[in-house]
């Protein structure tokens, strides 16, 4: 089902991609469709929660399979559960699985160096670890099926009964597949990232769009075919008390196949942790240029003809982010602030038809306009009933006496912090 929404997510966008091939993305075709103001909200979103927290939480599950191989150090148990009180958000955890965290911190500097130094290197770091992903995920599938006892098809045919609802109201369904997609539509997250730079490829028209859709359609085949060797192997009951299924999956096939799983999904994290460094900061960098973020964002390093200050400010505030809470409170909350603008993007296929109807359009996304129409609707439900699980979860933890963070609000405020950034530079703008 996520697969699906994305995959008509990217038709949509695709069709923007091919009118507006130009550095920046998504906050380009916001001002075209809504103005200036909203197309600086989701900047702001982007740097404030939907991309740096994308970096934050990649990075930490690099850092959960890299304790396979290493001992991580650890606070006592008592400074780990240090908190503080954000007002109508939640409790605020930065010293939890504090070994975690800084090697997490550790590999968005290390990466945040290599895209510093250029463009092509980051690009060539990107090509490599991206071929090797997917070689280790097509090979833990085939393992899968042809190793000799490493599973039984009554797994899946038993996961496929385990489906069956019964005595459950649509209400309490539609809530838990909500909460379900928070994961699944994390693992798809980034499919729009090829926007931000269309400015620096070749024929961006006719690749960008190409890139969305084959790239879509490429990770929503190695997802299921990897999910399907996962329930394969794993008995249902047994991959979802799972922290780490790749591994337990892996370790059925030969002795000491979990740490090779391991080093295959910590290869994966940091191809994908590279991959969002090196798109996002150029979304800054357009802002900056427009006058509504500091100017300096907006200057190439002189040597390198790179986005490096923007880097390094992205840089920091990942790190912030990732001593903010814990690897589920990033992924909700920049999952819930990232449908936001999927929606309003979608959306705008139909306000630019009629705003620029006569504009060249290179690709039309097909079924227009019932398949944006069923992104946009989607997009609507799944927000909505996330606010109503995450509010339903803070209640539940703090009965039980429990720090809580309200994930979705936290999600909204960051972004709303940007206002008053904005309303500064457009008024220097204009005085000057």
């Amino acid at each position: 089902l996520a697969g699906i929404i994305t995959l008509f997510g990217a038709l949509t966008n695709a069709e923007i991609a091919s009118m507006i091939p130009e550095t920046g993305g998504q906050y380009l075709y916001f001002d075209r469709m809504y103005g200036p103001l909203f197309a600086y909200l989701y900047g702001w979103g982007v740097f404030a929660v939907i991309q740096t927290g994308s970096i934050a939480s990649i990075a930490y599950v690099f850092a959960e399979y890299l304790t396979r191989f290493v001992s991580l150090p650890n606070l006592p148990p008592a400074s780990e559960s240090f908190a503080f009180t954000l007002p109508g958000i939640g409790a605020i955890q930065p010293l939890k699985d504090i070994g975690i965290k800084l090697a997490a911190a550790g590999l968005i500097i290390l990466l945040t160096a290599i895209n510093y130094i250029g463009v092509r290197f980051g690009g060539m770091v990107q090509n490599f670890f991206t071929v090797a992903k997917v070689a280790a995920i097509a090979a833990l599938a085939i393992l899968a099926f042809t190793t000799p006892g490493a599973g039984s098809a009554g797994n899946l045919t038993a996961a496929a009964s385990n489906t069956a609802v019964q005595g459950i109201g649509a209400v309490a369904i539609a809530l838990a597949i909500a909460k379900a997609l928070d994961g699944a539509f994390w693992a798809y997250d980034g499919w729009n990232n090829v926007t931000y730079i269309a400015g620096e490829i070749r024929q961006p028209q006719r690749v960008i769009p190409r890139g969305l859709i084959y790239g879509m359609a490429t990770v929503i085949t190695v997802y299921i075919l990897t999910n399907l060797a996962y329930l394969y192997v794993l008995p249902m009951e047994e991959m979802a008390g799972s922290k780490l299924v790749a591994a337990d999956v892996a370790s059925k096939f030969f002795e000491g196949g979990d740490a090779w799983i391991a080093a295959a999904v910590m290869i994966s994290t940091f191809g994908t942790t590279n991959g969002t460094i090196l798109a996002s900061a150029r979304v800054y960098f357009s802002m900056a240029r427009q006058n509504v973020f500091p100017r300096f964002l907006g200057n190439a390093h002189p040597r390198f003809h790179t986005p490096g200050a923007s880097l390094v400010v992205q840089c920091v505030w990942s790190v912030a982010l990732l001593f903010s809470g814990s690897f589920d409170t990033l992924t909700d909350m920049l999952i819930f602030v990232s449908w936001i603008f999927y929606a309003a993007g979608a959306w705008g296929v139909f306000v630019l038809r009629r705003r620029m109807a006569d504009h060249p359009r290179p690709y039309r996304v097909p079924g227009f306009p019932v398949v944006p129409a069923i992104f946009v609707v989607f997009a609507v439900l799944y927000l909505g009933l996330t606010i109503y699980n995450d509010l339903n979860d803070y209640a539940i933890a703090t009965a039980a006496g429990q720090p809580a963070v309200i994930k979705s609000v936290f999600g909204l405020a960051l972004v709303a912090v940007g206002l008053p950034v904005y309303w500064y530079y457009r008024k220097r703008s204009r005085e000057k």
